[in-house]
């Protein structure tokens, strides 16, 4: 407690609202904190079922591929590939979690429309571009909860931070100041009790 704090009942009212505000403040904190942690742990169920869902794509894509580069020969495979256009077609907003800016990928999943003559290519090259067409949009999904994870869990950091620091020591110091004031004021009521008592009976004695 600080020493310089003068025991009086202005002193008293004042250690009582900063306690009730910091315990009002840890108390908010933590309900910040759990929603936070909730929203972060759902992202990361769904970035694993998203990875899952790339790895097997994934596979399924190169196999592909490679089956096409096998039968079409892989200058064939690579000049096609030089005509598909970059990924395009998205947009990132942002939405708000108890405070927390987090993306969100706006994108519109489009048919399919080959990029090349059917009549040079085989079946094996069609399921390569679906399938790695798939995988673009799961990226863009894996991208926008990998960021959100990363954001919340920051913020869950920052949040357990202040709300350790009036836990442990904002709350514990006002409790020990409000402690220490009401004591030094209720010994002093006692002695200003006894010392009414004193006079009281020395009149009484004059008398």
């Amino acid at each position: 407690m600080d020493t310089n704090v003068a025991f009086t009942k202005s002193n008293l009212m004042a250690a009582q609202n900063s306690l009730e505000l910091a315990l009002k403040g840890f108390e908010l904190l933590d309900k910040k904190r759990n929603v936070l942690v909730m929203n972060m742990m759902s992202f990361i169920d769904r970035a694993e079922k998203i990875q899952e869902k790339i790895g097997d794509t994934f596979r399924e894509a190169y196999e592909a591929l490679q089956f096409a580069n096998i039968t079409m020969g892989i200058s064939t495979v690579a000049e096609i590939a030089q005509s598909i256009p970059e990924a395009a077609g998205f947009h990132i907003i942002n939405r708000s979690v108890m405070g927390v800016e987090i993306p969100e990928i706006k994108f519109r999943k489009r048919d399919i429309r080959p990029y090349y003559s059917f009549y040079h290519t085989n079946p094996a090259l069609d399921v390569a571009l679906r399938k790695f067409q798939e995988l673009k949009y799961l990226i863009y999904e894996l991208s926008e909860v990998e960021d959100s994870v990363y954001k919340l869990a920051m913020e869950v950091k920052r949040t357990t931070k202040r709300a350790n620091a009036l836990q442990n020591i904002q709350i514990p110091k006002y409790k020990e100041m409000v402690r220490s004031i009401s004591e030094v004021l209720e010994e002093k009521d006692r002695e200003e009790f006894f010392r009414l008592k004193m006079v009281k009976k020395k009149k009484s004695v004059s008398k």
